[in-house]
């Protein structure tokens, strides 16, 4: 079984008239995932290769019965679109763009909240269940199917954990980019939960990256509420303290924040952390081999 994105997923694309939409949006049709509608204000009526367009998400539930929407718009219309989705009554809103001004960010947090609607990102790579569903801009080469669990920061770190995965005869049971924004509507937590519940998942990785403390509390949750093992990565073991590294949310003041500290505050709590990608890999192929 997969996590959030399967067989039964019917997606409508926001932005799917645009260049990047427009790629990736196919891109996700042509390796199963079921593409039903697009929306673009002022476009109704049109079609991309094939796929209808609409001028609001409400008609692309109405009409197509979409449950799933990713985000692709500019950053500026990325909350009202978020919005939208939320308001439409899909099930879970995945947002690609990056960029997003957090204030607008934290309103419909909340709203995704108090509506029950999974939001996954923004600023994150989307979501993989490899051999049922890709909804986002992970190259799905990368992985197979299997039954480790990934969530992630980081998109492209992911990439090169699954790869090595798949070299070691490995696969993945889905693969969860949350992004790496101060304000997400799903954290490491969120995820867990979901991997721990899922009876095909038998591990977990998890890749944090500097800065906040949310890599801490999954460990503390990890330890109370996590049966399953747990390997991890931390990206930034060499970055200078008091910089801003790639992500907005990577900040680091002091030893707070630092991949020392998450390493062994995840160690601590009986996670296995790698300080390198391919370490990560390594590690996992071997607690997998344990069970």
């Amino acid at each position: 079984m997969s996590i959030i994105v399967n067989e039964n997923t019917k997606l409508v694309v926001s932005g799917l008239t645009g260049r990047e939409g427009s790629f990736h949006g196919l891109r996700n049709r042509e390796y199963g995932t079921d593409l039903v509608a697009g929306v673009t204000p002022g476009k109704g009526g049109q079609e991309v290769e094939g796929v209808p367009v609409f001028d609001t998400i409400k008609e692309a539930v109405a009409e197509r019965g979409a449950n799933t929407s990713m985000i692709f718009v500019p950053a500026r219309f990325a909350a009202p679109a978020i919005s939208e989705a939320i308001e439409a009554g899909v099930e879970t809103v995945i947002a690609i763009t990056e960029g997003i001004p957090v204030l607008d960010m934290l309103g419909v947090y909340w709203k995704a909240r108090d509506a029950g609607v999974r939001l996954i990102g923004p600023n994150c790579p989307g979501i993989l269940s490899p051999g049922r569903a890709n909804v986002g801009i992970i190259p799905a080469q990368f992985f197979e199917q299997g039954s480790i669990g990934v969530v992630s920061k980081s998109g492209t770190l992911t990439y090169q954990i699954g790869n090595e995965l798949k070299q070691a005869g490995l696969g993945n049971s889905s693969i969860v980019g949350i992004g790496g924004d101060p304000i997400i509507g799903s954290d490491f937590i969120d995820v867990l939960t979901l991997f721990e519940e899922d009876a095909e998942t038998e591990l977990i990785v998890m890749v944090g990256e500097i800065g906040g403390d949310a890599e801490e509390r999954a460990a503390e949750y990890i330890s109370a509420r996590i049966s399953k093992p747990v390997v991890a990565y931390i990206a930034g073991f060499t970055a200078p303290p008091g910089k801003q590294m790639g992500h907005a949310g990577a900040i680091i003041s002091g030893s707070s924040g630092t991949a020392e500290a998450k390493k062994k505050a995840l160690e601590a709590r009986g996670v296995r952390v790698g300080r390198s990608p391919t370490e990560t890999a390594q590690l996992a192929a071997e607690a997998i081999k344990e069970l």
